[in-house]
């Protein structure tokens, strides 16, 4: 067999595994001080531990309180997170739980600026409001409260 095919091959079943056999377990109300490592160590005396890793925040390279576990053993990590779960690591009580997949939050996206464009995107707004954005002519229509419109833009009708 071919060398690279062989490293493809292994590539693939290793991501297939590693993301349909191990739970992941959402980590939170962690302290700032704690590193991957620390995670790595909490998690262990439960069973094997295939990822630990703190979320960071980009700008300012802090932590962001939170982390995600990955174990390859369902029954184990099942164990980690009841016995986890509300313990008090570096004087905080944890929050452990399977996490869930990120739900859309339903809001509107961002504005921009486009070559030749003013104003654009975005903008959600309370219950049946929400889509447009303003704009420098031809604006749009900005979210709202209830059922009330919004904004729209600099020259709408001119």
């Amino acid at each position: 067999m071919n060398v690279g095919v062989h490293r493809t091959l292994f590539a693939v079943d290793t991501f297939y595994f590693l993301n349909h056999f191990t739970m992941n377990i959402y980590v939170g109300n962690l302290s700032w001080n704690l590193k991957d490592q620390d995670l790595t160590d909490l998690f262990t005396p439960y069973g094997e531990v295939a990822t630990a890793k703190i979320v960071i925040d980009k700008f300012t390279q802090r932590s962001k309180g939170f982390g995600f576990v990955e174990m390859p053993n369902d029954e184990q990590a099942q164990a980690a997170i009841a016995q986890l779960n509300g313990s008090e690591v570096d004087g905080r009580n944890l929050v452990v739980n399977e996490s869930r997949p990120k739900e859309g939050s339903g809001t509107g996206g961002g504005g921009g600026f486009k070559k030749r464009s003013f104003g654009g995107g975005g903008g959600g707004g309370f219950n049946r409001g929400g889509g447009g954005g303003g704009g420098f002519k031809k604006g749009g229509n900005g979210g709202g409260y209830g059922n009330r419109g919004g904004g729209g833009g600099f020259r709408d009708n001119y």
